[in-house]
């Protein structure tokens, strides 16, 4: 008796159209979207502000368009989430546009953030929080990827030849395994003292010592710095977060 095989027929779509177009289907393509349809990237680290450079970006978009497509995915619950190009759609909104060209991409949350913080580390200026934040978004998605770790284990990714995330995000991005950790460190600051170190009245490495005191001690230093226009050396945060860190240990 002949044994019967089922094989799965190829659906009419598949029968008349050419490979070409199957190729186009699966092609990115540019889209024209709607400004209100696209919601900004969570949290996203990078400050986009209304300066001279931005005024510059609006005029050329007015005269000539947006030249370079934004990085769109679709949500879940409808629109659209901006991966990269939130200069580009603030630019639009200036030069009052209702659309703006889009490639969209299907992008997992660790994929959308690896590329959110690439595409913006290319700017030429980028303050200290910046770095801060999205430093910490991408090692965060890094040792995601690479699987959870142990408990007090740096992660090491599966397939860079046992190199940490840490490494690798200090390779890519030019910078030392301590730098990383110092920039990372900042999130950890009240948000005025952040600000401090942006304007440049704080240094980068008082900054991070300061970052290891309580937030109510920060705050609490944050008023003194304020009322005695002044801001501490690192030899000076040194002695405050020695005395501190005495200060827990005896409570």
């Amino acid at each position: 008796m002949a044994k019967e095989i089922k094989m799965p027929l190829p659906s009419a779509a598949d029968l008349f159209s050419t490979q070409e177009e199957r190729d186009n289907e699966s092609r990115e393509s540019v889209r024209e979207i709607p400004l209100e349809e696209i919601s900004d990237f969570p949290n996203h680290p990078f400050k986009v502000k209304m300066d001279e450079s931005m005024a510059d970006m609006a005029e050329s978009v007015k005269q000539y368009g947006v030249l370079v497509p934004a990085l769109v995915r679709e949500k879940p619950e409808g629109g659209y989430e901006m991966i990269a190009g939130h200069r580009r759609k603030m630019a639009s909104e200036l030069a009052e546009k209702k659309e703006i060209p889009c490639i969209v991409r299907n992008l997992t949350d660790d994929e959308a953030v690896l590329i959110m913080v690439d595409s913006n580390l290319q700017r030429e200026q980028i303050l200290p929080s910046e770095k801060a934040f999205a430093y910490k978004m991408k090692l965060d998605a890094m040792k995601r990827q690479a699987g959870r770790p142990g408990k007090n284990s740096v992660p090491v990714a599966q397939d860079l030849k046992g190199k940490t995330s840490r490494q690798l995000l200090g390779e890519q991005v030019g910078e030392s395994q301590d730098q990383i950790r110092r920039y990372i460190r900042l999130t950890e600051l009240i948000t005025p003292i952040l600000d401090m170190v942006d304007s440049g009245k704080i240094a980068i490495r008082p900054a991070v010592e300061l970052s290891y005191l309580p937030k109510e001690q920060q705050t609490i230093l944050l008023d003194t710095m304020q009322l005695e226009d002044c801001t501490p050396s690192h030899a000076v945060v040194l002695q405050i977060r020695c005395t501190s860190s005495m200060q827990i240990r005896c409570a």
